[in-house]
């Protein structure tokens, strides 16, 4: 209970921070007479609002959860976001396919799936992923080591 609510409160007092920030923002091409400043402002407002909400609310409100951390699913939850800081690192060298190929087969594991299914499926969600993010919404990702090849 304590951490949720110290947890609430570091959550409260960053997004005020982040107000504070966004109150500042101008944008150097606005499509719209107010531009994108309230946007954030709003957001990050309402964050800090329910974020303090549960920090300051009465005990009789909150029941104690038992989530079932053993070992085994903190081994988990530390390689879980051990891939995910791996996959930050080589996403530009190794480009987009190669590392959400690498990361999503890597959770697949984790989450104790069949290692030929999780490797097919890594394979076409990072593919599936490549083609609607570069071709229907014009983001263009790294190919890094497919670059020769797709590039």
């Amino acid at each position: 209970m304590t951490m949720e609510r110290a947890f609430s409160g570091l959550m409260a007092l960053f997004s005020l921070f982040l107000v504070y920030l966004a109150i500042g923002y101008v944008a150097p091409i606005a499509y719209d007479p107010i531009g994108p400043r309230p946007y954030p402002i709003l957001i990050f407002s309402l964050m800090a609002f329910l974020t303090l909400v549960i920090a300051f609310r009465p005990p009789r409100f909150t029941k104690p959860i038992n989530l079932g951390y053993n070992k085994i699913v903190i081994r988990n939850l530390v390689l879980c976001v051990s891939a995910l800081l791996i996959y930050s690192l080589i996403f530009e060298p190794l480009g987009f396919v190669v590392a959400t190929t690498l990361m999503c087969f890597a959770v697949g594991l984790l989450f104790a799936g069949n290692p030929v299914k999780s490797l097919i499926f890594s394979v076409v969600i990072s593919i599936a992923l490549y083609v609607l993010f570069d071709m229907a919404l014009d983001v263009i990702l790294p190919l890094g080591i497919l670059s020769g090849i797709m590039g």
